[in-house]
């Protein structure tokens, strides 16, 4: 049993007792006894009702974040045994089979850790401190359960700084070749684990590529922002006439091309190196025009103080999108921060449409895949904003 007890404010209870799993610094009241960094807690209301069981950091802004609110749960390697084989058969009753997203964080209460699953490979994110500490019997359940191919880390990520924590990437498993190919929509393609973007690919979206199918038949596409080409291809895939992708980074341009040539798409799929707010404002003044434009742009920003900026940078490439589009052709785009709330995302586009003199008639408007699920009182879990709208 944990050893020190963590007492809260008053003022907190209602928000733990609906499941929220951060307790911050500024949150507690006392704490008995001296914790260790990453230790396991005990953590009471003010009134000294158990609350929970989780790990502690002191140095971080959030203090405790919470694995269990049953006091009989042990954490151990059986506890984490359960809840990724949970995660796993949840994914497998709404339909994911190879490849996708095993455990989302908070949202299948394992908060700071990540774990995605291409084929037979898994790419691992230990985002606190206190997850970190339980890398070991993590690896090991994953050989548990799946036996698999290769596992391998993408720790080199800044928050894990804020946890005191340095960052690293790098085998967990025997040395494999870190490109591997997986299959999302009948498609092949290349997802590289050690260099890529976040974990290699970009999972959350896998559902959302889907739907632009009836959008792109003989269509004229344009992609900003391509990354590996995901969308891109797709769209050549499901009949599109000829399809052209950007990407600032020569390696997703070098590997995106690689995936059109993979599908026997390179015909009528190509992509170059630019940045995107350049290319954008050149078609723009070049007067081009296409009957689809796809804009999938990084997060514009990690902090709620700079809301205000990531607007104006989605107002931005939004409206120079809009300008491209054919009257009755139609605008792809999406933001993958929870800062920005789906109703400031959806007035932002509306903004820029209004800019643009042009109308906007919504087809879809979707979140992120549901191997990313949702809970409702965790807000970081409704991230990703989908929409497909009509440029009239």
């Amino acid at each position: 049993m944990p050893m020190v007890k963590i007492f809260l404010k008053s003022r907190i209870s209602h928000r733990i007792e609906r499941g929220h799993p951060w307790i911050f610094g500024n949150e507690i009241e006392r704490i008995e006894g001296e914790p260790a960094g990453g230790e396991i807690v005990d953590v009471f209301f003010h009134n000294r009702k158990f609350a929970g069981r989780g790990y502690i950091n002191p140095k971080s802004q959030i203090a405790v974040r919470l694995l269990t609110w049953d006091k009989s749960e042990q954490i151990n390697h059986e506890f984490f045994f359960r809840r990724i084989r949970d995660a796993w058969q949840y994914r497998i009753k709404i339909g994911f089979k190879n490849s996708f997203r095993l455990v989302f964080g908070e949202a299948d209460f394992l908060p700071a850790l990540v774990i995605d699953k291409f084929e037979g490979y898994f790419v691992l994110q230990t985002l606190s401190l206190g997850m970190d500490k339980w890398k070991e019997t993590i690896v090991a359940v994953l050989n548990d359960l799946f036996r698999p191919l290769g596992i391998y880390e993408r720790n080199d990520v800044p928050v894990r700084e804020l946890e005191g924590l340095t960052q690293v990437k790098g085998f967990l498993s025997e040395p494999f070749d870190t490109r591997i190919r997986i299959e999302e929509n009948g498609l092949q393609f290349l997802v590289d684990v050690e260099n890529g973007q976040k974990t290699g690919y970009f999972l959350d979206q896998q559902e959302n590529r889907k739907e632009i199918r009836h959008i792109v038949k003989g269509a004229e596409v344009l992609g900003a922002f391509s990354y590996t080409g995901s969308f891109e291809v797709q769209a050549a895939h499901f009949g599109a006439k000829n399809v052209l992708g950007f990407d600032i980074s020569p390696l997703a341009v070098e590997m995106a091309n690689q995936n059109a040539a993979l599908n026997g798409m390179e015909a009528s799929c190509r992509f170059e190196q630019a940045n995107a707010f350049d290319i954008l404002k050149k078609f723009t003044r070049d007067k081009s025009s296409f009957d689809v434009v796809m804009l999938d742009p990084p997060a514009f920003t990690k902090s709620r103080e700079n809301i205000e900026n990531a607007v104006r940078g989605y107002k931005e490439i939004n409206l120079r999108g809009i300008k491209l589009v054919k009257p009755g052709g139609f605008l792809v785009t999406s933001s993958c921060t929870n800062l920005v709330s789906p109703e400031l995302f959806l007035s932002t586009i509306d903004s820029a449409a209004h800019d643009a003199k042009r109308k906007l008639r919504q087809v879809v408007f979707r979140t992120q895949s549901p191997d990313h699920p949702i809970m409702s009182n965790l807000e970081n879990t409704n991230y990703l904003k989908f929409l497909i709208a009509e440029i009239l």
